[in-house]
């Protein structure tokens, strides 16, 4: 399984893009299993960062693709106090 980091909205609609051309499905094809019209999801696909988490996450499902998080590694000059922590 390939893994692909994303760390900036910009990175979105290249990996949205690869997924769904490995996936072998149109943009038609994608659009018709989101019930969206094909022009509704090609702007979805090149504006990816301004699509919000919970429909980025049934788009993921229609490609196939699982998304996991997790922290990066901290690097040995960072100690674990320096990190800030969530404000939620």
């Amino acid at each position: 399984m390939s893994q692909f980091i994303v760390r900036t909205p910009d990175q979105l609609s290249p990996l949205l893009q690869a997924f769904r051309k490995e996936a072998g499905l149109t943009q038609a094809e994608v659009a018709l299993r989101l019930g969206l019209s094909q022009q509704t999801y090609s702007a979805m696909e090149r504006n990816a960062d301004k699509v919000g988490a919970a429909r980025l996450l049934r788009l993921f499902n229609v490609l196939g693709v699982e998304v996991a998080l997790g922290k990066p590694l901290q690097s040995s000059k960072t100690s674990s106090s320096s990190v800030d922590k969530p404000a939620w």
